[in-house]
């Protein structure tokens, strides 16, 4: 073999001339001109240290991913770790009361208090049109269960099922702001906590209170929603739950643990299926609710009704009741969406002879609310920022 082509490692080269008194080389292959041919030993030696440089490079590939594996795991421990941390903090600095009373039953009705997609932190203000923020959110909470307190007594119910059906707050998904925003999040989640505990209390100074919860979707710590277990827990929906659930340890209020994302309860002999209604509910509301329905016939359990909440808009049909939001129209909902919206929430009568009447109390006007530390309050906007969300194509910094 003899002397090699440097730009195309052909050993095509042919004499042309000199350049400086150098022998010159010419490659028919590529057209190169050089006065530094390369030898055969110069070409093992450049392969060789390409391979090296290569795998050199396919290292630092590995080491750079898994380092940002560990440093996205470390953020997701820190901010955990830290949201805990304030957790624990504030409740430590806040006695919440356990004082709770057992009725006795005189008959068989049940009823259902639905409390869905409060986002509890978002703040609202649309002008001639709606505000929302913690102190308006307490006050609603206080309005719907006082009106839900009368129609309950109207029919003699002795026991009320309290269900959370996901979204009591909204959440900051990406990792360094859930370490940055710990502090709102805790003190959010507090808040949420307080308002509960004297919703609880207040409908079991005339009622026997059961306490049933699943997750919703923008509750969700983290930016991507799974479907199981491990990752719906991952949630403020059921942190508040599992909080409510503590301070009421050894009470007669009764806690019913199970799937998070979904709950069949027994409610005056009738299977009440809670879902938080994203994912299973398409737009075709009959037809996803009797695909349901089916879904859980094949395992041998009959659905007599199912609620949900998830897109803020109230409708009670004969198979579902689908509750709207605490906070009414926000600036994503109308604007982005072209919808009109209100404050409202759901509550059902259920009978032992089967039969079930559903309510849409209206919220929109509101009484005094709960009492709250609203120093605590940290708002969280997002609704507006959603209608300007942009996607950088491609970003040039000078």
């Amino acid at each position: 073999m003899g002397l090699v082509c440097p730009n195309c490692l052909s050993s095509q080269l042919v004499k042309q001339g000199f350049e400086k008194e150098k022998q010159r080389y010419g490659c028919k292959k590529c057209r190169y001109k050089t006065v530094h041919p390369l030898s055969p030993d110069d070409v093992i030696i450049l392969k060789e240290n390409v391979r090296l440089a290569k795998q050199k490079q396919s290292a630092q590939d590995l080491n750079r991913i898994e380092r940002k594996g560990f440093r996205e795991y470390a953020r997701i421990e820190n901010a955990v770790g830290k949201y805990n941390e304030e957790l624990v903090k504030i409740f430590k600095d806040n006695n919440l009361s356990k004082l709770t009373k057992k009725h006795k039953r005189k008959t068989g009705a049940c009823a259902v208090i639905q409390f869905s997609d409060l986002h509890i932190n978002e703040l609202i203000n649309i002008p001639n049109c709606n505000k929302y923020d913690i102190s308006i959110a307490s006050a609603r909470c206080k309005t719907f269960v006082d009106k839900a307190i009368k129609y309950f007594k109207a029919f003699d119910v002795d026991n009320v099922l309290l269900v959370q059906s996901g979204d009591l707050l909204n959440s900051d998904r990406r990792l360094d702001e859930l370490l940055q925003m710990a502090t709102n999040r805790t003190k959010s989640t507090f808040l949420a906590v307080d308002i509960f505990q004297q919703i609880i209390l207040h409908l079991n100074e005339h009622f026997n209170v059961s306490v049933v919860s699943v997750t919703g979707n923008e509750s969700r710590v983290k930016k991507d929603y799974g479907w199981v277990d491990l990752i719906a827990t991952d949630n403020y929906d059921y942190t508040i739950y599992q909080t409510l659930k503590y301070l009421f340890k050894g009470s007669e209020i009764n806690f019913i643990d199970g799937d998070p994302m979904e709950k069949v309860v027994n409610v005056a002999g009738q299977n009440l299926l809670i879902i938080h209604g994203h994912g299973g509910i398409k737009g075709g509301v009959e037809k996803s609710v009797t695909q349901m329905i089916g879904r859980y016939r094949m395992r041998g359990v009959k659905i007599d009704y199912i609620i949900f909440g998830h897109i803020h808009s109230a409708a009670i049909s004969d198979n579902y009741g689908r509750s709207s939001s605490m906070c009414g129209a926000n600036a994503y909902y109308e604007r982005a969406l072209n919808l009109a919206g209100r404050a409202s929430q759901n509550c059902y009568i259920f009978y032992e002879d089967g039969n079930r009447d559903g309510i849409k109390i209206d919220l929109q006007n509101y009484g005094e609310g709960y009492d709250i530390d609203e120093s605590l309050a940290e708002y969280n906007p997002k609704s507006h920022d959603k209608i300007n969300q942009g996607t950088t194509i491609f970003k040039v910094v000078v």
